[in-house]
């Protein structure tokens, strides 16, 4: 599917005021699909017609992300972001969810998770989470490893560094978080630039970056969620990844009760579009009970 087919067949919604472009096909059981850093929800594209045959799909562009608003003073944060994946979620009817998440999109199903739990010790009415499916991202801070144009956007020379970004030092600087025979296309990279450039993207980057330092300042509320948890979790993890792979992997087994992780070898950051049908077989097999050591489901 074209970036252009995603956004005709596309929809938006309001959060705080601000236009949230979003996906909803097929139907069945609800899953959320929550993109990372610095994407959108057109990273879904690959796995999306196959999932769309048995659930019913849900994938915003988060604030400050893709087609959705950018506005340049905002306070951009992950529990905002929970808090626009809840009001969509309220918005269309939904009371029951599986979540899908990658990247920065983990750090938001990590803050839905914490919520989630909260509201399970105190009886509260909420959306219910029935399991998470993570891809690679950086659930624990001690473990994720900064890429230089993630340390000079954190800097105070962010600001200019995100103006200054052009599409071909952007093509470089991704590609390299990809798997060494897995890399994006020249029209992909394309694609994932125009994504960025959609309403100013350029000039928020230092702003939406601070996820990283949330990160830290609520581990162990984030952490803690993983630990406690009461539903079902899987982790699908390239491990060549140099951000959040074999070693982050690692990090969940040690961290997380009964971890259930997935490797899918020659694999980088983006699993979904590096290897959509080891994903999609990962997917369904955990969604159909099977663990990780589970002979595949399909």
């Amino acid at each position: 599917m074209t970036l252009d087919t995603w956004r005709e067949t596309g929809e938006f919604s309001q959060h705080r005021g601000h236009r949230i472009f979003y996906r909803d096909a097929g139907s069945g059981e609800a899953v959320v699909c929550i993109h990372g850093f610095p994407t959108a929800s057109w990273d879904w594209h690959l796995v999306w017609p196959r999932l769309c045959e048995e659930f019913r799909l849900i994938a915003p562009d988060m604030l400050g992300f893709g087609f959705s608003d950018k506005p340049a003073g905002y306070r951009y944060s992950i529990h905002d972001q929970a808090d626009l994946i809840e009001g969509l979620l309220d918005g269309l009817g939904i009371r029951r969810v599986r979540i899908l998440a990658h990247d920065y999109g983990d750090t938001v199903a990590q803050e839905l998770l914490a919520r989630f739990e909260e509201r399970q010790r105190s009886a509260d009415p909420g959306i219910d989470v029935t399991s998470i499916c993570f891809l690679n991202g950086g659930l624990f801070p001690e473990s994720h490893r900064l890429r230089p144009i993630q340390r000079l956007l954190r800097s105070r020379l962010g600001p200019l560094v995100g103006r200054l970004t052009s599409e071909k030092r952007f093509r470089k600087a991704f590609s390299e978080i990809f798997g060494p025979r897995t890399r994006p296309s020249i029209e992909d990279l394309r694609a994932f630039w125009r994504l960025i450039e959609t309403n100013g993207g350029r000039r928020i980057a230092h702003r939406l970056i601070r996820y990283i330092d949330e990160r830290t300042r609520f581990r162990e509320r984030w952490v803690g969620a993983l630990q406690a948890s009461t539903i079902p979790l899987r982790l699908i993890d390239g491990p060549e990844d140099p951000v959040a792979g074999r070693h982050m992997a690692d990090r969940y087994r040690e961290l997380v009760p009964n971890a259930d992780v997935v490797l899918l070898d020659g694999i980088g950051h983006y699993p979904q579009l590096e290897d959509s049908p080891g994903v999609l077989r990962a997917v369904l097999a955990f969604w159909n009970g099977k663990t990780a050591d589970s002979p595949p489901c399909c």
